[in-house]
């Protein structure tokens, strides 16, 4: 899947000071949104679609666990369950029964650079929930009889998804030898020992620091209309007052010289797996534009059961049971290019590597023939066309990249830039980014016999 439907990343912020924006709709290639500013700093998004009666509301904030201070991992995620737990005027668990009573749903979700909240409702229910979301944008309460019972859930969260997956662990392990610096590899959920002393004021702490109209942008889609989102983000959002928020300063990457190598052998683990992580540069942090050639290499090289990893090693020479490869263009600092294989029953790990590298570098001293790049094109920007059908791609796409270092236009434009990615650009991406010094090979294994 492309990164226009999985990733985009970035700070989608338009330059202005304070002022009320007129409404400009951004050039339409994807999506035809419609953007304005309220005077406290808001952007508001607005994507039309009336082909059902619904609407769905997300409020995305421009911080993530990689803004956590030393020795509070999983604070982004922690405030993230905690906004659930009423404000002023609406009881704990009150948002989402609320939600629930108009039928409508209710989540949120946190990355490593946003913090993200979203509803789906009835269209005529739109005013109710940006009301509520609103709300708690400025009047969170929190209290140690509602922060500890839900740190004790985050902990069983953190218990359930990572401690008791192999795989999981693996991923952990690799984001913490890829970064050497960098925040990106901490975790966003935390380190146990860290979300364990969390506290109610480390809460409220972050939630004043970084929860303001100005560090973040509204997103609505649906059955609506630019002049109704327009009237009641006013009537909502835009009395809630700006506030300083700092500036994102993270810990820069230094030069990688070394090889790395994470081995995780575990008895609940049934079919080994292999995998190598580069870091890559991102959309967002990148200027030359590379990630949209490695966009395209991804899918040449690894995009499924056409792709010449697949076919090679898969179908040709019967030594793995899956293979392929991807690129995650998001962060606002930096992205990830990865290839990944399994071997077949009782395949031999070592030989799968051995193969896997030696198709790689053919490929890339071989080149890819124009037909292949030229289909792997059209395939992913079919994928984008695919994504006006609903109402959750755009505001999902929009919102990735506008907290992680893009823009809208960098969203409706994606297309046709994909479209005119040359060979010669894949093969430069795919010379500069794979490179053995910059990566961590992990492979996961049952555990040996004793």
């Amino acid at each position: 899947m492309p990164a226009f439907l999985r990733t985009f990343s970035a700070a989608c912020i338009v330059a202005m000071s304070g002022m009320m924006l007129p409404a400009v709709s951004v050039s339409a290639a994807v999506f035809s949104p419609k953007t304005f500013t309220l005077d406290n700093g808001l952007q508001v998004v607005v994507i039309e679609n009336h082909r059902a009666p619904i609407v769905m509301q997300m409020l995305w904030y421009r911080v993530g666990a990689a803004d956590e201070e030393p020795g509070e991992s999983g604070l982004a995620h922690f405030l993230e369950h905690l906004l659930f737990k009423g404000t002023k005027t609406v009881k704990p668990g009150e948002f989402s029964r609320t939600i629930a009573r108009i039928g409508g749903r209710d989540n949120a979700f946190t990355s490593y650079d946003f913090t993200a909240y979203f509803q789906r409702v009835a269209a005529h229910e739109l005013e109710t929930i940006m009301r509520l979301e609103a709300d708690r944008m400025q009047n969170l309460v929190l209290t140690d009889e509602v922060v500890l019972p839900e740190r004790d859930v985050v902990l069983e969260e953190r218990r359930s998804r990572t401690d008791n997956s192999p795989a999981a662990q693996l991923r952990e392990q690799v984001r913490r030898a890829l970064y050497l610096n960098h925040p990106y590899g901490r975790p966003v959920i935390g380190w146990m020992s860290e979300i364990q002393q969390l506290t109610t004021e480390n809460a409220l702490a972050f939630y004043r620091k970084h929860y303001a109209p100005n560090n973040a942008m509204l997103i609505i889609a649906g059955d609506t209309t630019l002049e109704k989102v327009r009237a009641l983000a006013e009537k909502y959002y835009g009395p809630i007052p700006r506030r300083a928020v700092p500036e994102r300063v993270r810990p820069k990457e230094p030069p990688h010289r070394a090889a790395r190598r994470v081995v995780l052998e575990n008895e609940r683990v049934t079919l080994p797996a292999w995998s190598r992580t580069h870091l890559a540069p991102s959309y967002g942090a990148d200027e030359k534009g590379t990630g949209y050639a490695l966009e395209v290499l991804a899918q040449v090289l690894g995009g499924g059961s056409t792709s010449r990893l697949y076919r090679k090693l898969v179908i040709e020479r019967g030594i793995a049971s899956n293979a392929g490869a991807w690129y995650s263009g998001d962060g606002l600092d930096s992205g990830e290019f990865g290839i990944f294989a399994s071997p077949k029953a009782g395949g031999d790990i070592d030989t799968l590597e051995k193969a896997v590298l030696e198709e790689l570098a053919a490929a890339i001293k071989e080149g890819f023939k124009p037909a292949d790049i030229d289909r792997a094109k059209r395939l992913m920007s079919a994928q984008a066309i695919y994504a006006r059908d609903g109402i959750r791609a755009g505001p999902n796409s929009i919102g990735q990249a506008c907290t992680q270092g893009q823009t809208i236009t960098d969203v409706e434009e994606w297309p046709e830039r994909i479209s005119a990615v040359t060979p010669e650009q894949v093969m430069a991406a795919a010379k500069a980014v794979i490179k053995r010094e910059s990566s961590v090979t992990s492979i996961l294994l049952p555990e040996a016999a004793k």
